[in-house]
């Protein structure tokens, strides 16, 4: 199955083309050459009348080489893919969609780098290591998407603050109930509530535990930047690209797992816990 960046790699390929045909320097090229073409055909003797047509040609196809091969084009499209994909507008806190925006924009300078590198054996790790940097950077949209409902979530707002009162109201009713029958129903509506609680508090935990997450993440990849900066052909035999390669796969892993224990504290909350 193809990570992010891969399947992304094979639309930017297409656009990639597409801007490199319809760029406004290939119009000019094409329109000099067919007004050459009618008011200047043969400005030597021995100039073929396919001349001009021909330079037009050999120019377009220059252009459209250099920025098939450019790197700062090919990661600008690759990166135009994933804010569309990894879309910070989604993001309503401000802070949150700052914090995206940075780590598209790491994603985006890593990209120029692995597509300065030539081919061989350090640009095929590069690219490895690029690929689980795209899976790193959908972990962290998918962990801003979690910590921006988090804090729009008035309901839970609410809840945090209603439940501990309700608690309390509830034990102080069952300390002045008689009845057995009512005392047995107050004792399992408390041990629901105090359930409910627990999950609340482990819900704010883990959010709180994003939020360092989140921070130390963006310093991680400002630091996967910096080595890539860094790297080069003597590094193959030290393994340095590989224990790179084991940083960034540590870091996708521990977002995967952080992410899958909110979701699952959070759908508790939703469909399990007491929220409508």
């Amino acid at each position: 199955m193809p990570n992010v960046r891969s399947e992304l790699q094979q639309k930017a390929r297409s656009a990639i083309f597409q801007y490199a045909f319809f760029r406004w320097e290939n119009a000019v090229i094409i329109a000099g050459a067919i007004l050459l073409t009618v008011f200047w055909p043969r400005p030597f003797s021995w100039w073929p009348i396919w001349g001009w047509p021909l330079l037009g040609a050999l120019g377009v196809s220059a252009l459209v080489y250099s920025s098939v091969t450019d790197a700062e084009t090919n990661a600008r499209v690759l990166e135009a893919l994933f804010k569309k994909r990894f879309d910070p507008r989604q993001i309503k806190d401000p802070t949150l969609r700052d914090d995206l925006t940075r780590a598209l924009e790491y994603q985006r300078s890593i990209e120029t780098l692995v597509h300065q590198e030539s081919e061989g054996v350090l640009r095929t790790r590069l690219d490895a290591t690029a690929d689980q940097l795209g899976d790193w950077v959908g972990n962290v949209y998918r962990l801003t998407r979690r910590l921006d409902a988090y804090r729009e979530d008035r309901l839970l707002e609410k809840e945090r603050a209603r439940a501990p009162a309700e608690l309390e109201t509830l034990v102080a009713r069952r300390q002045r109930e008689q009845d057995p029958t009512v005392h047995q129903e107050l004792n399992d509506l408390i041990a629901g509530k105090k359930k409910y609680l627990e999950t609340l508090q482990a819900l704010d935990a883990r959010m709180k535990q994003a939020e360092l997450q989140l921070e130390q993440s963006l310093t991680a990849l400002a630091t996967i930047y910096r080595q890539m900066q860094l790297i080069g052909a003597q590094d193959l035999e030290s393994g340095r690209s590989e224990r790179l390669r084991a940083d960034v796969q540590e870091q996708v892993e521990r977002l995967n797992d952080l992410i899958a224990s909110i979701n699952e504290v959070y759908d508790y909350h939703r469909h399990g816990g007491g929220l409508s």
